[in-house]
């Protein structure tokens, strides 16, 4: 009987280990054309929110979470998070298609990386350059880099409870020198130039190291505040005399410039219809719950809740997030 379990065991182990070859080989590749049909048509996908005319269109883009590339995809049994990937593909999308005429931002967001906001900020000013209206609805809190995107809007909406502003750029690491000494912890490094180690967290930085990355932060917070003043019309006097970090509140936010009416999504969703004109139709950018997901998505979130890599991946990205040289348009909470 022994003998029997045994090789059933083994076989179960074979059998998980082809399943989990072939899992990862879907999930290391571009099956997206593959599977297209079971998963419920092309990349990025896109439904129909409101019935209109096909051929005077407004689209709608969510940015919700912390904008950070982290290469995740949603899970089968979980909510979506922010997706850049599919962000900057419907940017690109709506950029080439002559139907769309108008792009609604439901922003929801503390910000996130400095390079993907101005990822996202680059492929807005083409859509507005191409002659598309954009707008931004604001929802509870978008703060740094979910300002920043919304910046170049033509109209920005928030409310009373919006949470907008933090104008700045902040970056960390994390300095473990005095706990390493506590435990008898000493380290090895070989470098192959002084500012090779900056912000290792082994150690105290250096009066050279603490000014170049301060200068560093500088640049990029003058950035934002370039951002800012091309996309509200204000002078760069007048942006940081708003940019020190702070967060401001909807009314607070409308009567310094940040701002310019006061409404809900469904507000501003009326407002961008009624400037497009005609009856347009609405569709939205992103999955829809359901059947969306393609099949490698699916593997991969399967695998993951098997293995619970799942959880490993979002400690590792969390480190990631917040030690070393990533800086952020970031609100900290």
């Amino acid at each position: 009987m022994k003998r029997i379990i045994a090789v059933v065991i083994a076989l179960a182990l074979l059998v998980f280990g082809v399943v989990a070859s072939v899992f990862n080989a879907m999930w290391a590749s571009d099956w997206e054309d593959v599977f297209s049909e079971f998963s419920g048509g092309e990349f990025p996908p896109s439904t129909v929110m409101e019935e209109g005319d096909a051929a005077n269109r407004i689209a709608v883009v969510n940015i919700e979470g912390t904008i950070m590339d982290s290469g995740e995809q949603p899970g089968m049994f979980q909510s979506q998070g922010y997706n850049h990937t599919l962000v900057i593909e419907s940017l690109k999308q709506i950029l080439d298609d002559d139907t769309i005429k108008g792009v609604m931002l439901n922003v929801n967001s503390p910000g996130g990386g400095v390079y993907e906001s101005a990822e996202i900020h680059k492929y807005l000013q083409q859509i507005k350059e191409a002659g598309k209206t954009v707008y931004s609805s604001m929802g509870g809190m978008a703060a740094s880099g979910g300002y920043y995107v919304s910046a170049p809007a033509d109209q920005i909406f928030a409310s009373n409870e919006t949470m907008t502003g933090s104008i700045g750029v902040i970056m960390q690491s994390i300095n473990y020198s005095q706990l390493a000494e506590d435990f008898g912890v000493e380290f090895e490094t070989y470098a192959s130039g002084d500012m090779k180690e900056m912000l290792g967290g082994h150690r105290d930085p250096t009066e050279e190291e603490t000014e170049y990355v301060q200068s560093m932060v500088d640049d990029m917070y003058q950035d934002f505040v370039d951002v800012v003043a091309e996309g509200r019309d204000m002078s760069d006097e007048e942006v940081k005399n708003l940019a020190d970090g702070r967060i401001y509140m909807g009314e607070d936010a409308m009567e310094n410039g940040l701002v310019d009416q006061m409404g809900y999504f469904e507000d501003a969703m009326r407002a961008l219809e009624e400037e497009i004109g005609g009856n347009p139709q609405v569709i939205e950018y992103g999955y829809n719950g359901q059947n969306n997901f393609s099949l490698s998505y699916k593997a991969k979130s399967l695998l993951s809740d098997i293995t619970g890599r799942s959880d490993i991946e979002k400690i590792e990205s969390l480190l990631d997030n917040r030690q070393g040289m990533t800086p952020m348009y970031l609100y900290e909470k």
